[in-house]
């Protein structure tokens, strides 16, 4: 039966994937992977060998109409990101709206991505929340940044090493520094560590400290 499988990886630690995932993996005809190389690795990992199709951002608006109809002809497929949910900050929308639009079926497991445990471990409240995922790295960047600074919730970006301590001051600037927040980075890996307290006080931090990894940005909503 035709079926888009998307299978949550690991966002560090390669134990960290279901059994679940683990069987859908084994059964599917093939796998659509944003890096082959990177879910090479894991597969090889877990004794599983499949053929690769790569399906990245800078190919999804080529192919995905193609690889929609191989599953509509009977295909199984399971789409892994890097790391974490695909579709979540990562490619995947595209061709899941197009094999809903054709009839097949979509079916998403459960599993890793980035910003729930860095929510968690926030100490922040976590009952409401925006995911933003990355900030828009020019145009559109401030008006973003001034509607999340009047969001009553608990809100959440992604960033990398390069634009932390530029998000970190811009937000600053926009929120204020005394606002509530924590910065978690190497999320499972051996150098995980999340940094909490101030906007002004993580700039302190990460300006003599290690800016290494990918970042997940937790900020308090505005009282």
């Amino acid at each position: 039966m035709s079926r888009l499988y998307l299978v949550p990886t690991p966002i560090g630690n390669l134990d960290d994937i279901t059994l679940r995932a683990l069987r859908v993996l084994q059964e599917v005809d093939f796998v659509l992977a944003e890096d082959t190389r990177t879910s090479g690795v894991l597969l090889k990992h877990h004794g599983i060998s499949k053929p690769f199709t790569a399906y990245h951002q800078h190919n999804e608006h080529k192919v995905f109409e193609n690889i929609a109809m191989r599953l509509a002809g009977g295909a199984t497929a399971a789409l892994l990101s890097d790391a974490g949910t695909p579709a979540i900050s990562d490619p995947g929308f595209l061709l899941v709206r197009e094999c809903i639009r054709i009839g097949v079926a979509v079916e998403c497991l459960p599993g890793a991505t980035a910003f729930v445990p860095a929510l968690v471990v926030s100490g922040l409240p976590a009952d409401r929340f925006v995911f933003e995922g990355f900030l828009p790295h020019k145009k559109g960047r401030r008006t973003k940044l001034e509607f999340l600074a009047h969001v009553p919730y608990t809100f959440i970006l992604y960033e990398s090493p390069h634009r932390l301590l530029k998000t970190l001051h811009q937000l600053a600037e926009h929120c204020g520094a005394e606002r509530e927040a924590s910065v978690s980075r190497e999320l499972t890996k051996i150098y995980e560590e999340t940094i909490r307290g101030s906007i002004g006080s993580l700039i302190d931090h990460f300006t003599t400290g290690i800016v290494k990894g990918e970042f997940v940005i937790v900020v308090a909503g505005k009282s």
